[in-house]
């Protein structure tokens, strides 16, 4: 495999705050809480990303809503922890949601963090209230290559072993490689590449492993709540590809956007930003 190649796959579609402290409970991610209201909205970063990446995106709902900001195990300085994968992660969000009381969250989720919004509206659907999905797929492989199919018997340990070897120049002109195809905003090329840098190489590889091999395809027919799908620009020019993925989601409304990559909310943060107000205050 094409390490390069595949982790720019991965990546284009990969003012109070109050940290949650339970001290019986370690879950595989942070949480910092912020604004006040009886909706919660949850905010899920992507792959290797910092859950500052939503900074200006809490901003216009802190008034009205509580919203939840979390920044994965193991990614942008945030500890380590195992079992490092997919699932566990998703299952570890929805006993959050269970252990916290939390009543049936919106979840915002970008890139993998999309992917995980939609397997916890998919296997958990009364707990969640809406989703929205930020340039995220339900199978990110199967975008290049229609006859995908996961591996139950997956060994992603050469994967793992090739990233721990690599060298930090290598690694980082890796990274740095891929910030213009991820982002016409220069001004955040630095910010965004840190939290790769920042990332642990074992959790970078294994979780980067398991989410190219994650297919939802199938899964999200299960999703019964009101679904937001925001697209990149650049992916109207894959639209039968990227609707075929999302035939099975019924409740799915997909948006593109006028301009701009991966990162929408800093390419084009105005209309990203009325997408999502619009969505999450209509009843």
């Amino acid at each position: 495999m094409n390490i390069k190649i595949s982790l720019v796959l991965i990546f284009a579609l990969i003012n109070f705050y109050s940290p949650i402290d339970n001290p019986t409970t370690t879950y595989p991610f942070s949480v910092k809480v912020s604004g006040q209201g009886k909706q919660a909205l949850f905010f899920i970063p992507g792959f290797a990303s910092s859950g500052e990446v939503w900074e200006d995106t809490l901003t216009p709902f802190e008034e009205n809503f509580t919203c939840y900001t979390f920044t994965m195990a193991g990614f942008a300085g945030e500890a380590p922890q195992n079992p490092i994968t997919f699932d566990h992660w998703k299952s570890e969000i929805a006993n959050y949601i269970k252990k916290e009381n939390i009543n049936r969250p919106i979840l915002i989720g970008h890139s993998m963090g999309g992917g995980l919004a939609l397997a916890l509206a998919a296997d958990y659907p009364e707990l969640i209230e809406k989703i929205v999905v930020v340039d995220g797929l339900p199978a990110l492989m199967a975008l290049t290559n229609p006859d995908f199919k996961s591996n139950d018997q997956l060994d992603c340990s050469e994967m793992v072993q090739q990233f721990q070897e690599m060298s930090e120049e290598n690694f980082y002109e890796m990274q740095k490689a891929s910030m213009p195809m991820l982002m016409q905003n220069t001004e955040m090329h630095d910010i965004v590449l840190g939290w790769s840098l920042a990332s642990d190489r074992e959790t970078f590889a294994k979780m980067y492993c398991d989410f190219s091999n994650t297919d939802l395809r199938s899964d999200v027919s299960r999703i019964q709540c009101p679904t937001l799908v925001i697209l990149e620009s650049y992916f109207v020019n894959f639209k039968p590809a990227i609707e075929a993925q999302y035939k099975n989601l019924k409740t799915a409304q997909l948006v593109y956007a006028n301009k701009g990559l991966h990162f929408i909310m800093y390419d084009d943060k105005d209309w990203y930003l009325d997408q999502l107000q619009n969505f999450i205050t209509t009843e």
